[in-house]
């Protein structure tokens, strides 16, 4: 059998080439390695450096010490598995493990490709090219560096956030303006007629200067009236481009507010249709700044800029068709700088757009600072942390001035070298004017209207220029909207979404679940049925899955394998806003809107009445403490609650839940934030909110699940037992462990509370002798 050597990136590196060419080396060319990977773990999963290979012989593995060998036969098999960051492949044959290695996922791609040669060469030849390997499928053949799910591009290779923005990307905004295209069409007509109108003033200085002027210059008298209909003609012009040009300008700046409301309004609303796994990735100051600050630039552009552009096109076009039909050889001489400045503008326009881009980028991480630290300004007080917090604020606007510094660098030379040619063409125009004047080739009244329209004509030439930094501007955040809006939900909407029967009983079916974050195999093979009405305890240790399963419940995310369902119906073929307000989701850190009281407590039912809010207040035991507030239901909670306790705000957040009456009731963590007391009476609220409802329940402390009708355990993102906590503490398992760990913790507390309280008892008997002792000693000097 002979393979097909295919390239391999990256290159071996010299350390280990060398290795494989010493002496105790079973292969003598490291360039015949089908695959190989520098594997970071040992045995014990310690840092620790060791190379994994293939070639035809067989499978190799060293540790730059020794060599260990394995053929390779149709029996044996790579096994590839991961969790929480930690992944292991194991060698298999029929009947028993040969060897397992571990490693991080950073060399997993490396894995893949590893096992999927060797996968070929225990299969045989025919096996070559039949299928796309696994690991084809999930990374760069260039690079290995991970794909994105269902894209053929590699990130790494064709970096798409990082190309400078195009400036066709302002086309991608005609979808946005096609609704007001008559608008546009009643616009660009006003600026044709407008431009004209402009143009009539220097046409009419020709009659004016030959026929009134230069006669009188000569000795002949002035007429009167022709000069009076010639200034008249001069006026009206004026005032037909003065309503023409306001028109236009009211006109399209109406527009171009309404086009960038549209976009603003578009973007966010896409925005909020995007999963948990793209806001996981993305800074709460970018967004904000792309949704604020971008927009608000795009429309500038189009209401002042873009009509400019307009206009001075059709002035140049124009102007340069009159000159022409005046005096095509002036008008050569005349337009002879515009090349070079066309060539400039391209120039600077390539050099600016990338710039421009990087100065968005910038701004975004001073946005991104401050979006953190006001939010988090009690913890930067609590640590004394505000010159740190300073620091990193005046660095990166010190990154954004030295990256403005850069661009204006380059516009400061570009501005005035434009407004040099333009000097110099006119200075031509005059030197080569006299010349044909004295010449008698043209009169002085031609001379004068083509200085005139010249001036217009550099005018608009200059201003054309000057707009290229705005368009660049423009174009950059163009192209940070449109990645927000081309980006693609990983969790779609149904294409046929069939309505919602009501009522919803509750029952919930997983069947093979299983879903991966990027690389990293957070749950699999999950396989559990929820009946209507049942409350489930997830129970494990930190990272075993239980947070992933809620989301996937909630369906923040979608399944990588396997599929839920609700009610006998697969959760994914339900309109997601009509499935999610079937659950009510209580957390473990309430968020609460700014706002009164009764609106956090209403926000899931926006027409609820006075009377739903109270009532759905009392059955969370927040009516009392609502009533001593100031304003009551009608008081503000602050910015994130923050005027309220813990305890407050986590009942209110039972209120909201209870309000929209769920059948499916997501409890994570609810009451671990809580003292003692607090939990009480959180309980208490819980206790009402369960009631007839599926019920999915998270909780560290273990005592508050007693009264779950069955437990689940998960551990490494696998289902490992389930029962109610009478089995689960007979069977002595996985829960048994974790319940007992926790009766020790909380053995090991009261200890040293107690231990604490003899000690303060025994300091403050001695306290007290020694005051005795004192008492005596001053009585008897008295």
């Amino acid at each position: 059998m002979k393979l097909e050597i295919l390239p391999f990136a990256p290159v071996l590196p010299s350390y280990w080439q060398s290795i494989l060419q010493g002496e105790k080396s079973p292969v003598r060319s490291p360039e015949a390695l089908l695959a190989w990977v520098e594997l970071d773990l040992d045995a014990e999963l310690c840092f620790e450096k060791s190379l994994l290979f293939l070639n035809e012989d067989g499978l190799y593995w060293t540790d730059g010490k020794q060599f260990e060998s394995w053929p390779i036969g149709r029996e044996e098999h790579l096994a590839h598995g991961d969790h929480a960051g930690v992944g292991h492949l194991r060698l298999e044959s029929a009947d028993h493990l040969l060897r397992t290695w571990y490693f991080t996922l950073a060399v997993n791609p490396q894995i893949l490709r590893l096992q999927s040669r060797f996968k070929q060469l225990s299969k045989g030849e025919e096996q070559d090219n039949a299928e796309a390997s696994e690991y084809d499928k999930q990374v760069c053949q260039a690079c290995l560096s991970p794909k994105p799910a269902n894209s053929d591009s590699c990130p790494t290779c064709d970096p798409e956030d990082d190309a400078p923005p195009s400036t066709w990307t302002l086309f991608k905004l005609w979808r946005f303006a096609k609704p007001y295209k008559k608008q546009l069409a009643l616009g660009f007509v006003l600026t044709l007629l407008s431009t004209g109108a402009t143009l009539i003033p220097p046409y009419l200085t020709m009659p004016l200067m030959d026929h009134v002027l230069i006669p009188y210059e000569r000795g002949n008298p002035i007429d009167f009236h022709l000069a009076s209909m010639y200034l008249l003609a001069l006026f009206a012009a004026a005032i037909v481009a003065w309503a023409l040009g306001w028109w236009k300008t009211y006109l399209l700046a109406l527009v171009s507010e309404r086009i960038g409301a549209d976009l603003r309004n578009t973007t966010f609303e896409h925005l909020l249709k995007l999963s948990l796994e793209y806001f996981g990735g993305k800074r709460t100051g970018d967004l904000i700044a792309r949704i604020g600050a971008e927009t608000d630039r795009i429309c500038v552009f189009l209401s002042l800029y873009a009509v400019d552009f307009a206009t001075d096109v059709l002035m140049i076009t124009m102007t340069a068709a009159i000159l022409v039909s005046i005096d095509p050889l002036l008008a050569l001489v005349t337009l002879a700088p515009l090349p070079f400045i066309v060539w400039m503008i391209h120039v600077v326009r390539d050099r600016l757009r990338f710039g421009f881009e990087k100065i968005d980028r910038i701004w975004s991480e001073v946005t991104n600072i401050l979006a953190d630290t006001i939010p988090g300004i009690r913890v930067v007080k609590a640590f004394a942390q505000e010159d740190r917090e300073l620091k990193r604020f005046v660095d990166s606007n010190k990154h954004n001035l030295q990256i403005n510094d850069r661009v204006n660098r380059v516009w400061g030379l570009f501005s005035p070298t434009v407004t040099l040619l333009t000097e110099t063409g006119l200075l031509v125009v005059w030197g080569f004017g006299i010349w044909q004047v004295a010449h008698q080739k043209v009169t002085v009244g031609v001379l004068i209207a083509f200085l005139a329209y010249i001036g217009r004509f550099y005018i608009r030439l200059d201003s054309m220029s000057r707009i290229v930094s705005h368009t660049q501007k423009a174009a950059a955040g163009a192209k940070r909207i449109f990645d927000i809006l081309d980006h693609v939900s990983s969790v779609p909407e149904p294409i046929n979404p069939a309505p919602l029967e009501r009522p919803v009983e509750g029952r919930i079916s997983m069947r093979g679940v299983g879903f991966r974050y990027g690389n990293r195999a957070v749950s699999k093979g999950i396989d559990l049925d929820i009946a209507p009405g049942e409350m489930i305890g997830l129970v494990g240790h930190s990272g075993s899955g239980k947070s992933t399963l809620v989301n996937l419940i909630c369906r923040f995310y979608d399944v990588s394998s396997g599929s839920i369902a609700l009610d006998g119906r697969d959760i994914r073929s339900i309109r997601i806003s009509d499935y999610r307000k079937c659950i009510g989701l209580v957390l473990q850190e309430p968020f609460l809107f700014f706002g009164t009281i009764a609106e956090n407590i209403a926000y899931g039912k926006p027409d609820a009445t006075r009377e739903e809010i109270i009532e759905a207040a009392r059955a969370a035991h927040a009516h009392e403490f609502i009533l001593r507030l100031p304003l009551g239901y009608d008081s503000l909670v602050g910015e994130r609650g923050q005027s309220l306790s813990g305890g407050e705000r986590q009942r209110i957040s039972i209120a909201r839940a209870l309000l929209i009456n769920p059948s499916i009731l997501i409890l994570d963590e609810a009451t671990s934030s809580v003292d003692t007391t607090t939990e009480k009476e959180i309980q208490r609220a819980l206790d009402n909110l369960v009631k007839g409802r599926t019920t999915i329940a998270i909780a560290h402390r273990l005592s508050t699940l007693r009264k779950a009708d069955r437990l689940v355990v998960l551990d490494k993102g696998e289902i490992v037992e389930i029962g109610s906590h009478e089995q689960l503490m007979d069977a002595q398992g996985a829960y048994y462990t974790l319940y007992q760990a926790q009766l020790r913790h909380a053995a090991e507390l009261v200890e040293g509370v107690a231990i604490g309280e003899s000690l303060e008892e025994r300091q403050d008997e001695k306290q007290e002798e020694k005051l005795e002792v004192i008492a005596k000693n001053i009585g008897g000097g008295v």
